[in-house]
């Protein structure tokens, strides 16, 4: 059927019921009348037909005429390659519920698409600053390696090899943390929760950190830590190597010290409510504190030094987050930094 007739067509679909109700209601006025003989009745009732018909006939063609134009409107709007999203006036409450339920959707639609336009953006944006990252310690490796070709005795080979070794532990860093990065948007589909001794992971960490605990000259003072977690152990030592990572990083002399915590930051072996990893580096400014764990946000020490990415402390956070656990940083400027992480085993089981 072509358009000139789906419009009638379809009219006449939605008013035949309230017509053919109408008509069967005459004939039995009609049919009752010459039943009882009721002839004077009979032409009175005939006129009085006559007279609702035409009635009937020019309320229909109204009706008609309203209907095709909603009609038209409606399809200039699905044909307009850009739609206005105002639809035309409702003519009765259940079309006004539905416009609501159009309108409602379409501002979800519009959320949806804001939220992930803004997602590919921070993913480019990341890309982009991991690609300035990565050149670092590429050009420090190429620049090593051309120290080493122009021949040096056995201590300066020594040392550069170390140095190399650092450079690209530290390249190993950046696509690690690129690729968690990644990951973040479907976590929930790799974690894997089984129970954790927080001293192992904590070894684990610093086995794979000691190359540059090595070459830093800092001393590490490791207190054990005696309790199990149940969390992603893969994903929780990733925020282990995170912090040491940024401890290692702001540190330039002192120690770094691990131990278990209580409630109150106390150092305890037993029953401990928090891992801590503290520094004796250039500390935090105050003002900076309340959003070292936004995106991207770097800091006055970040941006004085030119090394932070802004995403470490970020992805701890969201990880954190979607383990059960808490984390938190308490720091001073030029004295050193204290990270906080939920270890509390009741904590997790209730989350859970």
């Amino acid at each position: 059927m072509n358009k000139s007739f789906s419009i009638p067509a379809a009219y006449l679909r939605e008013r035949i019921v309230p017509v053919f109700l109408y008509v069967a209601e005459a004939l039995i006025f009609m049919m009752i009348a010459a039943l009882y003989g009721y002839e004077g009745m009979l032409a009175n009732m005939t006129y009085a037909l006559g007279l609702t018909i035409f009635m009937g006939g020019c309320y229909l063609v109204w009706d008609y005429l309203r209907y095709r134009g909603r009609h038209q409107e409606l399809q200039r709007l699905l044909a307009a390659e850009e739609r206005s999203g105002i639809l035309p006036q409702p003519s009765s409450s259940i079309e006004q519920g539905y416009q609501q339920i159009i309108t409602a959707q379409e501002s979800e639609k519009k959320a949806l698409i804001t939220q992930l336009d803004e997602r590919q953006q921070d993913m480019a944006d990341y890309y982009t600053m991991w690609t300035h990252q990565i050149k670092i310690p590429l050009s420090a490796m190429d620049l090593l390696l051309q120290n080493r070709c122009k021949g040096a005795g056995e201590a300066e080979n020594l040392q550069t090899v170390r140095q190399l070794r650092e450079e690209v532990f530290k390249t190993g860093q950046y696509v690690d943390m690129a690729l968690h990065y990644a990951r973040m948007e479907s976590i929930s589909a790799d974690l894997s929760f089984t129970r954790q001794d927080v001293g192992e992971l904590v070894k684990g960490a610093l086995k794979k950190y000691w190359v540059l605990f090595s070459g830093a000259g800092l001393n590490l003072h490791l207190e054990e830590c005696h309790v199990q977690v149940v969390t992603d152990g893969k994903w929780f030592s990733f925020v282990i190597e995170q912090i040491l990572s940024n401890a290692l990083k702001y540190t330039k002399e002192g120690a770094i010290s691990i131990y278990g915590a209580d409630e109150n930051g106390s150092h305890v072996k037993e029953g401990c409510r928090y891992l801590v990893i503290e520094d004796t580096g250039i500390g935090i400014e105050e003002g900076d504190l309340p959003r070292v764990f936004e995106r991207g946000f770097t800091g006055y020490n970040g941006r004085i030094g030119n090394q932070s990415t802004g995403i470490g402390l970020y992805l701890c956070r969201q990880i954190m987050d979607r383990l059960g656990l808490s984390i938190r940083v308490e720091s001073k400027r030029n004295e050193g930094t204290k990270v906080f992480l939920g270890i509390a085993q009741e904590e997790i089981l209730t989350k859970m």
